[in-house]
Parts: C-alpha cells; structure tokens; sequence
C-alpha cells in the first residue's frame, strides 16, 4: 500500500466483507463497526480541516485519541468508546496484514477501563411467577397468549439470545427428541436440549400456529418461522422484545428488567445447580470461555446474599 490516497470506502467496505465473509462475526457487529468507522472518517474530516487533507496513513495517536475525547463530550459511555477504538484497531490490522499500510495509531492507546457489571438475574421466586402470569393468560387459549408462553418458556430453557429465538425455523426445533439447533454468533449452529416444559408450551402453541395458518390464504412466505405474528409474519426481534418486556414488567418494573435477563437468569440458575463452566459455555454459544465466567461472579454474589442473610454469625 503507497502513501498516496489510502483512504476511500473501498478500504472500509473491504473490511466490513472481512468481518462477514472471513471472521464471520455477527450482522450486529459488522453494522457496529460500520457506524463507529463512520463516525471516525467524519471527525477526521473535521479534525483535519477537509475530507483530502488526511488519509489512513496520516492518522496519528493524537487524532485517535482526540476522536476519543470527542465521544467522552458528545455523552458517549465508556462502553461505545471502547467498542469505537476497538473497530479502529481492528480496521488497522486489517489494512496492515491486507493492504500492508505499517502505521497503527491504537497500537499505544489505552481505552477507558470498563467498570465490572453484574448482569440481572431472576430469582426462582420470580421465575415461578413470571410463568404463573404467563399460563394464566393462555388458560384463555388466546393465540397470542399462547405464543407468548411459547416464547418465555423456549428462552428460559434454551438461554438463546433474542436474534437466535427470532430466526428460529420449524426445522430448528425437534419437540420429539426435545432438542433446538440455534444459528448463533459468526454463524456457528449449536444443538441445546429443550425442557419439558418448553416442549409441552411449543406443542400446544403449534397447534395454535397451524391453526392461524389455515386460516389465511394464500399461504405466507414466513410459514417456516417459529413464532409468527397473528398476521402471519415472522415476529421481529423487536416484536419478540416488547412481548417479553410486558411480562417482566409485571414481576418488577422498579429494576428495568430486559430480554437478557432471561439468558442471564438460565446461566446464573445452572451454576448455581451445580453445572460445569464449559457446559454452560457450549449451550450459550459462548467462543471465549471468560465471557461465561461473569455468571459465577453472579452466582457467588447470590450466595453471598443467602450466606448473609440466613446465617447467624454472617
């Protein structure tokens, strides 16, 4: 790669290919490097007074943490900011090892330490009510009542993520052999068992579903997706979400509790039970085994609390 013009979208878009193509990250990561990217190339702009005065071989340790310091103004969290210099990195790596451009602005630059966060998790109390809410409303035999214990009792005995639950396809799960083939992060299919419950739920909710279909003619497109609307289209992740959301609500709304919760509450509650880390971190779809590890911080700080609650020299 030359000093001359090393900066066009074709470099950033070559990049964002790489991640799909090659590393297979997820269409959430690629757009999330996309925006952050973009976001760079407009301060740059800015920063260097016109959009031709700079290219990427120009950029220095200043420029980048200057971009950082901009994003700390604008109220940015530490989080995005991280995120941000971590899409800078990567696209660096990427032209050095593709383009052969030896300039790296991150490689010094330190990002803002993240502060530890345990993730919410639901106790068995309000797993046990959360469910109790949920059948009372499909006593009814409602349609969306029914889908909707479908959908809490598929999260919590899977642990999926909210964009593996929405793409699931009837052909993913298997209620006979009480099992669901997920399509998780960088693409990479796992295979976790599904509960009693969970499969008692998918079956009638099946029913419910064929039922739905029957009626509407001619026949949809989306007949193939799990969970469909009562128009008869895929539910969206964000349909999937306010349906989740409505429910956890009723359990605490004081705490904000989110889709997540449900995964995190499955993990937490394996732990707890005696589970082993790796087996926990295959049926998350975890690739690095210490992301997984935040849930035993999470499950020794609930038993902290028992601990301190119940024993008389705590």
């Amino acid at each position: 790669m030359t000093d001359a013009v090393i900066r066009s979208r074709d470099e950033v878009d070559d990049f964002l290919k790489f991640l799909s193509d090659e590393r297979n990250d997820s269409p959430n990561t690629v757009q999330a490097y996309r925006r952050d990217l973009q976001a760079f190339i407009s301060f740059c702009d800015g920063y260097f007074g016109r959009s031709d005065a700079w290219d990427w071989s120009t950029i220095d340790r200043l420029a980048t943490r200057s971009f950082m310091g901009d994003m700390h103004r604008r109220g940015l969290g530490k989080r995005s900011v991280a995120r941000a210099v971590s899409a800078i990195r990567s696209f660096y790596r990427f032209l050095g090892s593709r383009y052969g451009l030896s300039a790296d602005p991150t490689k010094s630059l330190r990002v803002p330490k993240l502060d530890k966060r345990l993730p919410a998790v639901l106790d068995r109390a309000q797993v046990d009510l959360m469910f109790e809410f949920a059948q009372a409303e499909a006593a009814d035999g409602g349609f969306n009542a029914i889908r909707d214990l479908a959908i809490l009792e598929v999260f919590y005995s899977t642990g999926m993520r909210l964009s593996e639950l929405a793409g699931l396809n009837t052909g993913d799960v298997d209620v006979v052999s009480e099992q669901v083939k997920i399509r998780g992060k960088g693409k990479k299919e796992r295979i976790v068992p599904l509960g009693s419950h969970a499969s008692a739920a998918v079956r009638r909710y099946y029913d419910a579903r064929d039922s739905l279909i029957a009626k509407r003619q001619p026949p949809r497109r989306e007949q193939k997706a799990v969970f469909l609307s009562r128009r008869g289209n895929r539910l969206s992740p964000r349909g999937i979400q306010a349906i989740v959301k409505k429910i956890l609500q009723l359990l605490d709304a004081s705490v904000g509790l989110k889709v997540h919760t449900l995964r995190h509450s499955f993990a937490t509650h394996l732990l707890d039970a005696g589970a082993d880390l790796r087996s926990v971190q295959e049926l998350l779809g975890h690739s690095s085994l210490s992301t997984t590890q935040v849930y035993t911080h999470t499950s020794v700080e609930r038993l902290k609390k028992v601990y301190n609650k119940s024993h008389p020299r705590a």
